[in-house]
């Protein structure tokens, strides 16, 4: 299986690294992390004890897709969804005609960017249900969870899905694959519209506190968002809050990507989380009031950071 990650932060270092451990020949496009990246690879550091620590050096680290000897089977592209990202021109020179895209990234109703300008390859949407942090160039902290879930889009799963999945068994994470994919994307959301925001608007609290500060607050932001999934035809379990939750005082104290793309100076994935929510309750006719104030809340943050 040939295989190339666009973009060398958390998550594409680490599940491309993953796929390299299964015995894929995994190929990385890296932009600010090149010259440490082709010199040295990538070295990951797990808490969880299945993974461990180890060196990952990519079959090949190149800055453009033409690079490549060949196409590959699947093209990862593991970047967040911000303003100024060209998704879909970082895919061009990857593509073969056989090349399967494979999204991995938050937010929801971010597909039909792609499927519009590639209709004619496979569209496998993924979900990273992890705690990771890119803490310098070819460094990567896995703190807890790696569970990802892969579908079609927009519904199904087909053999190519499959087998990208199986290509992780053994790596000491598990992947399922969902008939469902949009479903596991709002469910992502759930979690990700409550306590990224939060995060960078308590001015830098982690998950913990944020739960001992306004766990009421969470659990409204979280039922919102599970009211707009339910009524686009995505239902989510009446126990999902409470999970959620219960799941998130039990991992580490964690600092969302948000708030370390926000302390970095990063575009922050703010349209791709909070702002589809919100426009997806309003086209429904659905009251998100708790929503739309953190969307709010945050394009203010944006806004001042722009005119620094």
């Amino acid at each position: 299986m040939n295989i190339l990650i666009i973009g060398t932060g958390a998550i594409g270092g680490f599940y491309g690294s993953l796929l390299a451990k299964q015995g894929a020949t995994v190929s990385v496009l890296a932009r600010s992390d090149y010259a440490q990246v082709r010199a040295h690879g990538i070295h990951i550091r797990s808490a969880v004890p299945a993974v461990g620590d180890y060196h990952f050096r990519p079959a090949r680290v190149v800055r453009s897709a033409l690079e490549l000897d060949e196409k590959p089977d699947y093209v990862l592209l593991c970047v967040k969804v911000v303003a100024g990202a060209d998704r879909a021109a970082l895919l061009k020179d990857a593509l073969g005609p056989a090349t399967r895209i494979v999204l991995v990234s938050n937010g929801v109703e971010i597909e039909d960017e792609i499927a519009a300008a590639y209709p004619d390859h496979a569209l496998i949407s993924g979900l990273a249900f992890i705690c990771v942090t890119r803490t310098a160039p070819g460094e990567i902290w896995h703190q807890a969870y790696g569970r990802l879930a892969l579908g079609d889009y927009p519904r199904g799963v087909s053999p190519a899905t499959l087998a990208l999945c199986q290509a992780f068994e053994g790596s000491g994470i598990p992947c399922a694959t969902s008939e469902d994919v949009v479903g596991a994307r709002w469910q992502k959301c759930v979690w990700n519209a409550a306590f990224s925001p939060l995060s960078v608007l308590s001015g830098g609290l982690d998950t913990h506190a944020i739960l001992d500060t306004a766990e009421p607050l969470v659990r409204a932001i979280m039922a919102e968002t599970i009211l707009i999934s339910n009524a686009l035809g995505h239902p989510l379990p009446t126990d999902m809050v409470e999970k959620q939750v219960s799941s998130t005082r039990k991992m580490p104290p964690y600092k969302t990507s948000m708030l370390l793309d926000h302390e970095a100076g990063r575009p922050m994935e703010t349209e791709a989380i909070l702002g589809n929510a919100v426009r997806a309750g309003q086209r429904l006719g659905l009251d998100v009031p708790h929503l739309a104030t953190l969307y709010g809340l945050m394009r203010l943050v944006e806004a001042r950071a722009a005119s620094h």
